[in-house]
C-alpha cells in the first residue's frame, strides 16, 4: 500500500507537526507533502530525513518570510499534487491541505485541527485585528474569505473521513461542512511530565500573551483576590494590557518566556493552573494534567473534552469568560479535593501511542 501524508505548510515543529510526527510514525513509509517547507535545520528532526514535496508556493517571491500572503493560491497550490499512484492519502489540515485531489479508488482521511476560522466564524474578529474593517485592503480580504469559504466547503465533500480533535471540532465542522467527524485527540507527549512531589501553593498561567487567550481576565481576577499568588509566564503582543490589569498587585509575579525545564518545574509545583481561553484544544492543559495539576479552565472549546468534572475531579470549567468567574471558580476549587494521580491518569488518555493506536484503528477499518 502507497501513502501520503500531506500537510499545510512546514514553518516550526508546533503542535500540527507532532500530528505529522506521529501520523508518519504510523505510515513510515509515506511521501509527505507541503505547500512549503521553510522548517529550519534545528527542527527537523522528526522528519528522520524525509524528503518532502512542496508545491509552486516554494519559490515565488519572498515566500521564506511571508508564505501565508499566499493564501489565496494555495487551494491552486495543493490541487497541483499528484496523488494518482497512492492507495492511502492522509492530510492534516487547518486550512488547505484536505484539497488535495483524489480519485475513487483511492481512501482520503483528513485529520483537521480546525476549519479555516478566519474565514468563518471568526471573519469579524480577524478582520478588526489586522485593522482591515475598511478600505480597499479590507475589501479584496472580505471578497478573498469569501472565495475561501466557497472552496472550503466544496473541497470537504471530496474527503472520504473527517477526524476532529475535538468535540468543539467537531461541532463546528458539522456547522460549516454539514458533516459528521471522528474524534481523535491530538497526540501529546506526556513523558516529558511527571507528577510534582509538592506544591508551592501558588497558581499558574503559561501562555502566549495574545487577545484571544485573555490572559487580562486572569490577572484582573487576582488582583482582586490579593491573599493568593499567580505566577504569569509567557509574552506577546498583549503583554502591555495584561501587565495595566495587574498594576498595584503585589502577588502576581511576571516571569516573562521561561525555559520547559522552569516551565514544568512551575507547573508541577503550582496548586492549580489557569487557562481562559476558547481552544481548540488546549496541549498545555493536558501537559499540566501531567502534573498532576488541577485545571480551572474556560468550559468552552477543547477543555470540555481535557477536564474531568464527575465523580473523580481533575479541575473545575468556569463561564461566563469573565474575571468575576474566574474569581467564583478559585473560591470552589478550593473547597474540593482532587487527587494529582486522577489528574495523570487523565491526561495519559492523551498520549502519543493513544493517538496512534486509535488513529491506526480508524484508517484501518475504512480500507477495503
Amino acid at each position: 500500500m502507497k501513502v501520503a501524508v500531506v500537510h499545510e505548510w512546514l514553518d516550526s515543529y508546533a503542535g500540527s507537526e507532532r500530528v505529522v510526527e506521529q501520523l508518519l510514525a504510523i505510515w513510515p513509509e509515506a511521501d509527505l507533502f507541503a505547500v512549503c517547507d521553510f522548517l529550519p535545520a534545528a527542527e527537523r528532526g522528526f522528519l528522520s530525513g524525509r524528503k518532502v514535496t512542496t508545491s509552486f508556493i516554494q519559490r515565488l517571491p519572498m515566500a521564506r518570510r511571508m508564505f501565508r500572503n499566499y493564501l489565496g493560491l494555495m487551494p491552486l497550490a495543493v490541487e497541483q499534487f499528484d496523488l494518482s499512484g497512492y492507495d492511502l492519502v492522509v492530510s492534516s489540515s487547518h486550512a488547505v491541505a484536505k484539497g488535495v485531489l483524489t480519485g475513487p479508488g483511492q481512501l482520503h482521511v483528513s485529520y483537521i485541527h480546525s476549519p479555516m476560522r478566519y474565514a468563518w466564524d471568526l471573519q469579524h474578529q480577524y478582520l478588526r485585528q489586522a485593522r482591515m474593517e475598511h478600505g480597499l485592503k479590507g475589501a479584496y480580504t472580505r471578497w478573498l474569505l469569501h472565495r475561501l469559504r466557497l472552496w472550503d466547503r466544496s473541497s470537504a465533500a471530496g474527503v472520504d473521513s473527517l477526524v476532529a480533535n475535538s468535540s468543539y471540532i467537531a461541532d463546528r465542522i458539522r456547522k460549516v461542512w454539514r458533516r459528521d467527524s471522528t474524534v481523535i485527540h491530538p497526540p501529546v507527549d506526556v513523558t516529558r511530565f511527571s507528577l510534582g512531589a509538592e506544591r508551592s501553593g501558588h497558581y499558574l498561567i503559561a501562555s502566549r500573551m495574545v487577545p484571544y487567550k485573555r490572559v487580562e481576565l486572569v490577572v484582573e481576577a487576582f488582583r482582586r483576590m490579593p491573599d493568593r499568588r499567580l505566577v504569569v509566564t509567557g509574552d506577546g503582543p498583549s503583554e502591555a494590557l495584561v501587565r495595566a490589569a495587574a498594576a498595584g498587585a503585589s502577588n502576581i509575579e511576571f516571569r516573562g518566556r521561561v525555559p520547559q525545564a522552569e516551565l514544568v518545574v512551575l507547573t508541577q509545583s503550582a496548586r492549580a493552573v489557569l487557562a481562559a481561553a476558547e481552544e481548540d484544544f488546549g496541549i498545555a492543559m493536558v501537559e499540566a494534567q501531567a502534573c498532576g495539576t488541577p485545571l480551572i479552565a474556560f468550559g468552552r472549546g477543547g477543555a470540555r473534552d481535557i477536564v474531568q468534572t464527575g465523580s473523580t475531579p481533575t479541575g473545575i470549567l468556569f463561564e461566563p469568560q469573565s474575571a468575576a468567574a474566574i474569581i467564583a471558580a478559585v473560591g470552589q476549587f478550593e473547597a474540593m479535593a482532587i487527587d494529582p494521580a486522577a489528574c495523570r491518569a487523565n491526561a495519559l488518555r492523551f498520549s502519543e501511542a493513544a493517538f496512534r493506536e486509535r488513529m491506526r484503528t480508524h484508517v484501518e477499518a475504512l480500507l477495503p
